[in-house]
């Protein structure tokens, strides 16, 4: 599946859904922010990373999905829970950037913050991009394997 931008689910997505969002992503950080001042910014990072914005996109993308098919006159339960795991598999790969982010800014901060912050987001890019990619060429090798036997 290519990357591309979708203005229309702009259109599909009510104003409570934006708030949602909203509430959580502000949650999670007010949250992280309180166990930075009790335990030290190094433990509050870490929990900088926490989903809550993830899981609020995973059910919005799924009662998109289920809406989609319903007006259509068809079951979108699956179809919804399909998109939404195929979010989740695109944030385990953002995931994996996101490490090489912080451990590239980790080894470089001591330098320079910019040169710092500049290293990590070429690193994050290449290696999210790569991951997609290697995640998309072994699924259609494996995909004409299958279809061979």
């Amino acid at each position: 599946m290519p990357v591309r931008l979708s203005w229309s689910a702009l259109k599909q997505t009510h104003w409570y859904e934006f708030g949602v969002r909203f509430l959580l992503g502000g949650a999670a950080t007010v949250f992280a922010g309180f166990v930075s001042a009790r335990c030290g910014v190094a433990v509050g990072g870490l929990f900088l990373a926490l989903p809550a914005i993830f899981c609020a996109s995973a059910t919005l993308i799924e009662s998109h999905e289920r809406r989609t098919k319903e007006k259509a006159g068809l079951s979108g339960r699956r179809r919804g829970q399909q998109a939404a795991a195929l979010d989740a598999a695109g944030a385990g790969l953002g995931s994996i950037g996101l490490a090489a982010f912080a451990a590239t800014f980790y080894a470089l901060v001591a330098a320079s913050v910019i040169e710092a912050f500049a290293g990590a987001i070429l690193v994050w890019a290449t290696v999210s991009v790569s991951a997609w990619w290697l995640r998309r060429k072994l699924r259609s090798t494996s995909h004409a394997m299958q279809t061979e036997r």
